[in-house]
């Protein structure tokens, strides 16, 4: 029975587990994006968010509150390289977004035992994806109003060639 087990072991015991997530954390902070199965990808969302939202407050929070989170962040992560991409990088892309910093891509099943893949990615490192929200709006000119500056300028009439031999 399932009864109040509230997220998936994986099949793990608890410190294999823990350093499983840690290093897939690391890896997805400092190349963001991983390949993974589906199902310890929602475990590595589950895990890696709340770290986010920590590096995210610590730029809005005292020094004090700051390093806490730091060091509440490295305890979980134990990399030192993964929490400077963190709190720098990270941290400065993801600030006002609200939650939902991960995103988790089906892939389709793997050749060797036709285990679920997925391929978990931070939201505001996809260029692809960002690409149409972030362009700039075009001002629409229409060829008439040109302005003052046109109509104040003489235009120099240019000679018409004329065919004499009708005439």
């Amino acid at each position: 029975m399932r009864h109040g087990k509230k997220f998936n072991h994986l099949g793990r015991t608890a410190s294999h587990r823990k350093a499983m997530l840690a290093n897939m954390a690391c890896s997805l902070i400092e190349h963001k994006r991983i390949n993974t199965t589906v199902t310890k990808a929602k475990a590595l969302k589950q895990f890696v968010e709340p770290l986010i939202t920590k590096a995210k407050l610590e730029n809005n929070q005292s020094s004090e509150k700051g390093m806490h989170n730091r060091r509440v962040v490295f305890s979980n992560l134990r990399n030192k390289y993964a929490i400077t991409e963190l709190f720098g990088a990270v941290a400065e892309k993801v600030g006002d977004r609200p939650g939902g910093y991960t995103r988790i891509i089906k892939l389709g099943n793997r050749l060797g035992d036709n285990a679920d893949m997925a391929m978990i990615e931070l939201v505001d490192f996809n260029e692809t994806y960002n690409a149409g929200k972030t362009k700039k709006k075009s001002t629409r000119r229409s060829r008439r109003g040109r302005g003052k500056s046109a109509a104040a300028a003489p235009v120099a009439e240019t000679p018409v060639a004329t065919d004499d031999s009708e005439e």
